[in-house]
């Protein structure tokens, strides 16, 4: 069985993860219990199915209709992005790339769907009871426990999936059951703690950005996530409007997904804690512009003043927030405002840490705009609502932590020590490790070669550090003054990169000696 089959995100060098073969055979897959839509848990279905899944994918029903978007937008960026790539790598000489999966990969994976009901339990495989309770993350975002039989008394291993954050109000409250022997558990923001905001608190924070957003002249650019993210500062927005006439603008939403996903939230956002549907203002909202069609999104270049941009995606390594950072960023007066989590090597970390020249679809972009951040929208739990969340679940067994950034999988490991849990029962697996489950033992198996080196997935690699390198060179090149000593530069540059080729071929000769002996 799968828990959850997601696409990795981060640097490209991360990411190429996605391209390769699954370290198993999908066909001999009996199930996949998902926890929630995020692309980061759902993204790599179609490429399973397409592999020779066959199984049932059991999921909420909320979960089901947001993948239903969610995958064939993933499937539409992927052909769009590959096709670019591709007449740029023609151009190069370079060899020509497919998509991890098609638009046609994706009615087959949604016909495997099999919905679930929260606090349920089904039989997903022979031997296998999955139970779903609400996670807060999302909304249909579930936590999972799965109960295997096999032999003795079952085993009960309880996934955290995304744990919400503590004080939100639009999602029921996470929950989860008692006394698992072990748990998987999300360690996204492990290593920080935010304070618990109501949520008049938190549009108090957005309504100072917009008012500094506003007095620099120019428009506010939200790159977001656009399901969840989308909803919950669309409705953050209205409401600040409707109180502050001097910060009413247009707002323009730029994401065919989101406005997809808002459907689903109009029809399955009831929320059995406040008996209530709190997405309902965003059905007639006259102030929200959605723009589905490309050209709708051109038309924007024309705008001036003030207005606010929602686009995707929010962490700006994909979707049309590319497009609106191109034309934006340059220029002094934007305002660019990050609303959630910037993964290592996303152009929207590297925008947050201040560099002031990226490289965007090829295009080399100089940083003028204001560039802020605020971490009041996290849909994640910080790590006093993870540990918490633990405890009271009183594991028996193993707690695996996952799902997090290196700073991120040390700090809860060191929370949890803290809070009593024996440092031998924290486990940290490295990217394929295996483990054999008892009730109260485990036993790792022998690592295969990992895929990716450990630790690769919370640092930059070699495509930012080139990105970063060639923005330093074109500053230093445009600030000498004296062609002589441009020329200089340029030939120790070329002399030192010559030297490594040759280093190069001479250690791939050597692997290769080594390999075949």
């Amino acid at each position: 069985m799968l828990v959850d089959c997601g696409m990795f995100q981060g640097p490209k060098t991360l990411k190429a993860l996605n391209y390769e073969p699954f370290p198993f055979d999908p066909a001999k897959i009996d199930a996949v219990v998902l926890t929630h839509a995020h692309i980061d848990h759902s993204g790599l279905l179609p490429k399973l199915v397409r592999g020779g899944f066959r199984g049932p994918i059991f999921a909420t029903a909320a979960t089901r209709d947001l993948c239903a978007v969610m995958l064939a937008d993933a499937a539409e960026l992927q052909a769009m992005d590959v096709d670019n790539l591709n007449r740029r790598n023609e151009r190069r000489g370079l060899p020509l790339v497919t998509p991890i999966y098609g638009p046609a990969d994706v009615a087959p994976t949604m016909r495997l769907f099999q919905t679930v009901k929260m606090r349920q339990t089904v039989v997903a495989a022979p031997g296998v009871e999955a139970g779903f309770w609400p996670a807060g993350h999302l909304l249909g975002a579930a936590s999972v426990e799965l109960s295997l039989k096999s032999g003795g008394s079952p085993v009960r291993v309880l996934f955290s999936g995304d744990v919400g954050a503590l004080g939100q109000y639009l999602l029921p409250t996470p929950d989860g059951p008692s006394g698992a022997q072990h748990v998987v558990l999300e360690s996204t923001y492990g290593d920080r703690e935010r304070p618990v905001l109501e949520p008049g608190r938190r549009r108090d924070i957005l309504t100072e950005e917009l008012r500094r957003a506003r007095a620099a002249g120019g428009p506010l650019l939200l790159p977001v996530f656009a399901i969840g993210r989308s909803q919950e500062l669309l409705l953050d927005l209205l409401t600040i409007m409707d109180a502050h006439p001097d910060l009413a603008g247009e707002i323009f939403l730029d994401s065919p997904l989101a406005i997809e996903a808002t459907d689903v939230f109009l029809k399955r956002g009831w929320n059995s804690d406040s008996q209530s549907n709190p997405y309902l203002p965003l059905q007639h909202a006259e102030r929200i512009h959605e723009l589905l069609r490309p050209n709708e999104s051109d038309t924007l270049d024309r705008l001036r003043g003030w207005h606010v941009i929602l686009a995707g995606s929010g962490m700006c390594d994909g979707g049309r927030v590319r497009r609106h950072l191109k034309r934006l960023l340059w220029r002094k007066e934007t305002t660019v405002l990050m609303t959630g989590y910037q993964a290592v090597g996303t152009l929207g970390r590297v925008l947050v840490e201040g560099q002031n020249l990226v490289r965007i679809q090829g295009q080399d972009v100089r940083v003028r705009a204001n560039i802020r951040s605020i971490d009041t929208y996290s849909g994640h739990a910080d790590a006093t609502g993870l540990v918490q969340w633990l405890l009271d679940r009183t594991p028996t067994g193993a707690i695996f932590l996952n799902h997090g950034e290196p700073d991120g999988l040390a700090g809860l490991a060191r929370r949890l020590e803290a809070a009593s849990i024996p440092p031998d029962r924290i486990i940290t697996p490295i990217l394929d490790q295996t483990y054999d489950l008892g009730a109260r033992e485990i036993q790792a198996e022998a690592a295969s070669r990992p895929r990716l080196p450990p630790g690769a997935a919370g640092r930059q690699d070699w495509h930012n550090r080139r990105a970063g390198f060639l923005g330093l060179l074109n500053e230093v090149l445009q600030e000498i003054s004296d062609d002589e000593v441009r020329a200089r530069l340029l030939s120790e540059l070329t002399r030192q990169v010559k030297a490594a080729r040759r280093q190069g071929a001479v250690e791939g000769a050597e692997a290769t000696t080594d390999t075949s002996v």
